[in-house]
Formats: C-alpha cells, structure tokens, sequence
C-alpha cells in the first residue's frame, strides 16, 4: 500500500490557519522571531523538557505538562494495539504541536508510520527537531519512512488520506473546545477496526451552561446536573456514535478519560462497519434534584417523564440528552494497559503510583452494575444533614449491602454506586452512629 502520495511536502506560510487546531492558540510570538525579509517563520525560542524519557523541545507551542497521563493512555493504547493487529501500526497525530505525542508513538509504541500534521506550519522546525533526533526518517530495518511532517487543516489531511485509501490503525485528535468536525473524517481516514483518540476541552459546555451549544456540536441537550465532568465524557461519545451511524459505523468506548486541568476530557474509541449493537445505551439522562436519583429514558419513553418519588416542586426534573448511557471503559482493554505499564517499568515498587490509581480506578468503574454519573459524599452529607462519610467506609458499607459501588476516576471525593441516594443517605447516618 502506498503510504502517502509524492506530492511535494513544501509549506504555504501565507495561508489561513486552521481555527480549530489547539496549536492555533500559542503564545504571543515576539516581533524578533520573525525575519522581516521574508514569509517562512522561525522559530527562535528553545524549551527543553524531558516525558519518560525523552528530551524535546517545545519551541513556542501550546503545550500542557498536565496532559502526560493522557499521553501515557495513548501509548499503551497503541501498543497493545499493535500487537493485536499482526504488529502493524499507522497512527496519524491530526493536531501534533511539538510532536511529543508522535515522538511516543515511534519510539515507545514503535509505530510503524506517523504521519504528525499541525496546521501552524510555525511550529514546523520544532517538529521536525523533535522527530529527527530520535528516530531516522528513512528506518534501515526494511521498514521504509518512519514518518511525515506536514502542514495543513486537520480536515483535509484526515479527508485527502481517505481519497487515497491511505488509511490508519491510530488517529490521535487533540482539538481545542467543542468542535466536533473532526469526527467523520477521522472515521473516513480510519482503518475497520482501528482506534481514535478524541478530545474536547469545553467544561463549560458539559456542565450545562450552554446546551444550545452542544446540541449543534454533539446532538445533545445538556442541563446542568451534579455528575457535569462524566456528562462530558457521555456527551464526546454520544457525538461520536452519531457521526459514525452517518456513515453506516458504530464505535465503542475503550476508556474515557477526564481530566480537571483545561478540563480535558479524552475518549478512546474502535471503530468498526455496522448498526450499533447495543442501542439502549444511546438515551437520555433523567436527574431529579428533589430525591436525588438518576435514570436513563429511552426515546419512547420522553413523553412519559416522571420520578418515582412523585415531586410536585417545579424544575425539579431535569433532562440531558441523547448521549452514551453505557460503560465508559472497556475492562479487558484496561487490565491490558495496566499489564503492559507493569512490564514497561512504568508503574510498580512505588512508581507511576497516579497511573497506577487511574487504571485502577477505571477497572473498578468498568462493572457493567454500575450505572452512569456518580453521587458526591457532600451531597449525601448535606440531605442527610450530617457530617460527610469517609469514603472508604461508604465504599466498604455499601458493598456489604448487597450493592456495587467503586470510587470515581473523575471526582476524588465520589463513588459510582447502583444504591439509590436514600439508602446512601441511611448507611451514611449508621457509619456516623457508629
């Protein structure tokens, strides 16, 4: 298969930047970075910081220190993989910045091919820097080119690799806010199968504060409700699931991942030909702010709206939706990725102890018992009227219940549990008694 087409890979530097790419967001570039008799930008501004391992510049692009762990998800995600695709792996960074991300998956996941694109071709010099002092562009093992810097809108590049049948195992899209344009070209540009990894940084938009909003970008009406940081994460693949059933495909959430810094909420997601097997997990989401509970509505059951507590008070119910209504991690998937950052070095004997936390966190979260949102111990404090509970004797309590429950990956001081918040308020009284 041809890899790219032999198209010249000059730059245009006086075309219009991509709007929605977050390298398009740098900082401001000084006057002296800029030579005056002419239109190629350079970079004149060196930063150096080190990731497991690895030394790169960051030069003037948007970069987050705080976005290791996601990057760290990314890797072993495209590691394992390769392993289970006859050790063959492409991946397209649609949004690289300074390549860090490419960087990592040559390297750590040895990505067959990266094609590492940003639509701010000022940003070129520190990209290629990055690459080339680690990895030959040519690779002496039979393997051919290694990887491909271009310039250009994410769109196009995504869409143009289609046309082609260039597809990839791996695309990676770190895009800024709540733009969704992404997604059906990713999809397009993606081998049956393969994975993409989605962003959305818009905690504004999924705490319910603009629905209209998100309802252009995802499809979905959302409310404020008290569980707004997974809402964001339901939302991001509710929109995927309804790009992808455009296209006569239905995509399945590996992980999900959400982060407070941004906030950055990232999506795991296989894309594969078909209907949405599952399609109860495509619904809304009901909250009742007067009993606290929350319940999934099918679309045949919206004209028929109620909470089984009978609350009269107006506004009390509250309704976001459609999105994804099912689990948001795949637990074979996670043990996986826990195995492989074992084996890596990357956690154990008192290191990577956060990594290790969140995969964790994330398997116990993968109890298909667990229903969506999760309940925060300050809540059940406040309607019991009582001090709030520590959380590993909720935890423990609940479960010799005869309930399912686990901590939350999103929300330090909250549990995800199957107990309606009543009985969460009762056991939380006892453990106070006791």
């Amino acid at each position: 298969m041809i890899l790219l087409s032999p198209k010249p890979t000059c730059i245009l530097f006086n075309k219009p930047i991509n709007p929605f790419s977050k390298s398009n967001h740098p900082k401001p570039h000084h006057q002296n970075n800029t030579t005056p008799s002419s239109n190629h930008h350079i970079s004149c501004k060196s930063e150096y910081k080190t990731e497991r391992g690895l030394q790169f510049d960051v030069g003037d692009t948007f970069f987050r220190h705080e976005s290791a762990t996601g990057r760290d998800l990314a890797v072993l995600a495209a590691a394992i993989h390769k392993k289970a695709n006859n050790d063959k792996l492409r991946v397209l960074d649609a949004m690289c910045g300074c390549g860090i991300r490419s960087l990592r998956y040559l390297v750590e996941a040895d990505a067959d091919f990266v094609l590492a694109n940003d639509a701010d071709d000022f940003h070129r010099s520190v990209v290629l820097s990055n690459l080339s002092a680690k990895v030959p562009r040519i690779s002496e093992d039979g393997r051919g080119r290694r990887w491909l810097v271009t310039n250009d809108d994410a769109n196009r590049v995504m869409m143009e690799c289609c046309l082609r049948r260039d597809y990839f195992d791996f695309i990676d899209i770190d895009s800024f806010g709540s733009d969704s344009s992404f997604l059906r070209s990713a999809f397009e540009a993606l081998r049956f199968g393969g994975l993409v990894y989605v962003t959305s940084t818009d905690g504004y938009t999924s705490g319910g504060h603009r629905p209209l909003h998100s309802l252009s970008s995802y499809g979905a009406y959302i409310c404020p409700m008290p569980y707004c940081n997974e809402l964001g994460l339901r939302m991001l693949i509710g929109g995927a699931i309804r790009e992808a059933a455009v296209l006569g495909y239905y995509v399945t959430p590996l992980f999900s991942y959400y982060s407070y810094h941004g906030p950055v909420f990232r999506v795991l997601l296989r894309v594969n030909r078909g209907k949405l097997p599952i399609s109860r997990h495509y619904n809304f989401i009901r909250y009742c702010s007067e009993c606290g509970n929350s319940e999934a509505i099918s679309w045949d059951k919206l004209g028929q709206l109620n909470c089984p507590c009978n609350s009269n008070v107006p506004g009390s119910l509250v309704v976001s939706g459609p999105l994804w209504t099912g689990p948001l991690h795949s637990k074979s998937y996670l043990e996986e990725m826990l195995n492989l950052a074992e084996e890596w070095g990357w956690i154990g004997n008192n290191i990577g102890v956060d990594l290790e936390k969140l995969l964790k966190y994330m398997i116990d979260e993968s109890d298909p018992q667990l229903p969506f949102g999760y309940i925060k111990l300050d809540e059940v404090s406040s309607r019991g009227k009582i001090n709030s509970p520590p959380l590993r004797s909720m935890l423990s309590s609940l479960q010799k219940n005869g309930y399912t429950a686990s901590r939350s990956h999103i929300e330090s001081n909250a549990i995800k549990t199957n107990c309606p918040m009543s009985m969460c308020i009762m056991i939380a009284k006892e453990l106070q008694a006791c």
